[in-house]
């Protein structure tokens, strides 16, 4: 089988390891970048660095995208020199964003009015397990195209989870993010009402992390809360932007997610303090700051 030809557009906290990954595994990539610095710290581990989406995805068998949103992934795909415009025909978009529904559905159109297949592949885990190679990639495509990217996205990740049509995978993304999101704000508070109990935090915070609380990530934040250390492994504004596209999905099926809708307001407020460039574990500092 030929290896596959592969651009990679997007190097933020996860884009950058994941190409770092596809290059050490072998695959011949292009990237890009809107900061070419991010590129350019890429070419050591023999990247191609091209100057525009479309550059990068010329010729390119398997075409990456992995940007903050909707906004940015419309500009990454979209207009005279986005990746479609140079998406030869039978080559596969693959947008690992987490984005909306709606917006994943229009893009996957758009491949297919270029004669190209499309999968939406957003992942779980954050900076570390993208440079470690533990990623969960939550895919909707159908079954070919899958399998066709299943060798590609091992060499990203450890699982690949089929979920069906295009959409699927972000639709799962925003759900999983939204649980996710209320988890570390109810940490979150328990943490900071046990820090004006005057009890021994410590003891007190060990019962709830080693309890029937302590989900994967009360341990990641109860960590990173208590240290503190907010260096962003998954920045706090786009976990604000991931609840919001959420509470989107959710209303366009007559829900309102309130859990969700706490769990926003918090981030909001912390958004409003200045943490939105940290990791989404610093909002414990609007409820300190009470």
């Amino acid at each position: 089988m030929t290896t596959p030809r592969i651009a990679f557009l997007g190097l933020g906290i996860m884009g950058g390891g994941m190409a770092r990954r596809l290059l050490g595994a072998g695959y011949p990539v292009t990237v890009y970048n809107r900061t070419r610095a991010r590129a350019e710290a890429l070419a050591a581990d023999g990247a191609r660095i091209a100057d525009t989406p479309r550059a990068a995805a010329d010729g390119a068998d398997l075409v990456f995208g992995m940007v903050a949103d909707d906004t940015a992934s419309r500009g990454l795909w979209l207009g005279a020199d986005g990746a479609l415009a140079g998406l030869k025909g039978g080559a596969v978009a693959v947008e690992c964003s987490t984005l909306t529904v709606a917006w994943v559905k229009e893009l996957a159109a758009a491949a297919a009015a270029r004669g190209a297949e499309f999968a939406d592949a957003p992942v779980t885990g954050s900076k570390v397990a993208a440079a470690g190679g533990e990623l969960n990639f939550l895919v909707g495509g159908n079954a070919a195209t899958v399998e066709r990217l299943r060798p590609v996205l091992l060499a990203m990740g450890k699982n690949v989870i089929s979920l069906g049509p295009a959409g699927s995978g972000a639709f799962v993304k925003l759900a999983n993010n939204f649980v996710s999101a209320v988890q570390v704000v109810a940490f979150a508070e328990a943490l900071a009402l046990v820090e004006r109990s005057g009890l021994d935090r410590a003891a007190a915070m060990k019962v709830i992390v080693d309890g029937a609380p302590g989900s994967p990530i009360v341990k990641l934040m109860a960590g990173r809360m208590m240290t503190p250390d907010y260096t962003p492994n998954f920045l706090l504004k786009l976990m604000a932007k991931d609840v919001g596209y959420a509470l989107g999905e959710a209303a366009q099926r007559g829900l309102t997610l309130a859990t969700a809708q706490g769990a926003l307001a918090q981030f909001q407020a912390a958004i409003a303090a200045g943490h939105g460039e940290q990791d989404m574990s610093a909002v414990v500092e609007v409820l300190r700051a009470k």
